[in-house]
């Protein structure tokens, strides 16, 4: 393991050494203000980009027919399309399977920070070499104006308190990392009237602190986010802010602002037949999914925008999050694409057929063809709203839900359409 042949930490190794990014972490702690996490777009090569979401045993079997194919690959990654310690189950598991698998392989990870601290002996034990964590705050109230909320454990923050936790729990996070000998690169986005005259500051507290690199990453419009409207900062507004930021700590000059499922040398475009792999891959999951399936009724599917709240008519959602109980816990097991609108009742009929194994859907909206048809099925419907891992275990544990029904029912009919997308 020469670790200098990380193509993002060492700008010498780039031209020669590729890496690989595998999409298993689908929830996020964090929602930033610029970010909308947008999944199966050939066109964006960004954070939070990726054509598939894969379970542990899907990535490495994809890693594998990978690098069956290339001789140039140093580095396996998580970086998203969420964080992958709002998934430490499934980015823990899949890096013990390379580990096991690819003694001689540096492992890495891009996170936010927020939920890194418990899992940094595992991170150790694993023999991960690097880690990015993102930091575009080192004030409060800067960061407040960056993040929509924060999920902390149970609780979702507010833009402020969420701020203070996240930029204390970072903190912890590089002087954990360092103590342990990890390189730690810190990745800023450059906002536009946001934070751009902050990043100087915020190179100057993580260079005090001993990390490695830092990365002055440019804003990148993303379309469906509340900074849509904000432009890219050009170059000379970066190639200044580095310059400044510089004095502090090392600066990286060559960041593509990889997608979560990027393959191969950095600059590298987005490869069509690997994004069509990956999705044939992801739709593997009920042969090699590693939790045993049974004719029982073991999941609870729910409609979500991001994974953390009950929050998407059943209509417009392109996919489901499949949940259930392990223990004491709920645990995320799959994720599955739902029929594409237009054929009428087909439509839910065949959602039914992929549902088999769920006892009930958690939505916040319905129509009443969809209701009609799944519970015909044998599922459940409930309109709620609330935060998945609360509704899921009240659920399991035969709870009241009351807490959790939506109280302004949207008078969804047979001719429902949501907000235009979609029960036909």
């Amino acid at each position: 393991m020469d670790l200098k042949n990380h193509p993002c930490f060492n700008e010498g190794a780039c031209s020669s050494f590729g890496r690989i990014h595998l999409p298993v972490a689908s929830l996020c702690n964090v929602q930033c203000n610029f970010c909308n996490r947008k999944y199966d777009c050939v066109n964006e090569s960004r954070p939070g980009v990726t054509s598939g979401v894969l379970s542990p045993w899907q990535a490495f079997s994809y890693l594998e027919d990978l690098l069956s194919e290339r001789d140039n690959i140093s580095v396996v990654g998580i970086a998203g399309p969420g964080d992958p310690f709002a998934n430490p189950d499934e980015t823990l598991k899949t890096l013990e399977l390379v580990r096991r698998r690819y003694p001689e392989m540096m492992l890495c990870l891009a996170t936010n920070g927020l939920n890194i601290l418990p899992y940094v002996n595992d991170i150790v034990d694993l023999k991960v070499s690097h880690v990015s964590i993102t930091v575009n705050a080192v004030d409060p109230v800067v960061g407040a104006g960056i993040y929509a909320w924060i999920r902390s454990g149970k609780r979702t923050m507010s833009p402020r308190e969420g701020a203070e936790v996240l930029l204390e729990n970072q903190v912890k996070a590089v002087s954990r990392l360092k103590g342990k000998g990890i390189i730690v690169k810190i990745n800023s986005v450059v906002i536009p009237g946001i934070n751009e005259m902050h990043i100087p500051e915020i190179a100057k507290r993580m260079g005090s602190m001993g990390a490695d690199i830092f990365n002055c990453m440019p804003y990148a419009p993303s379309h469906g986010s509340m900074f849509e409207r904000l432009g890219e900062p050009d170059a000379a507004t970066i190639k200044n802010i580095r310059e400044e930021a510089g004095r502090h700590i090392k600066q990286m000059h060559h960041c593509t602002r990889c997608r979560a499922d990027a393959v191969g040398l950095l600059k590298e475009a987005p490869d069509p037949a690997v994004m069509d792999k990956l999705k044939r891959f992801a739709e593997m999951a009920p042969k090699i999914l590693p939790f045993k399936k049974t004719n029982e009724l073991l999941y609870v599917a729910v409609a979500s925008m991001e994974g953390t709240m009950i929050n998407q008519h059943l209509g417009e959602a392109s996919k489901l999050f499949i949940y259930g109980i392990e223990g004491d816990r709920v645990c995320l097991f799959d994720i599955r694409q739902t029929p594409d609108p237009g054929n009428g009742d087909e439509r839910w009929e065949e959602l039914s057929r992929i549902m088999g194994d769920c006892r009930a859907i958690f939505v916040s909206g319905v129509g009443g063809r969809p209701r009609a048809i799944l519970s015909r099925n044998g599922i459940e419907i409930y309109e709620m709203e609330g935060i998945i891992e609360e509704a899921v275990k009240a659920f399991f544990k035969g709870n009241s839900l009351n807490c959790f029904v939506k109280r302004r029912m949207t008078g969804c009919g047979d001719e429902c359409s949501g907000n235009g997308m979609g029960c036909g």
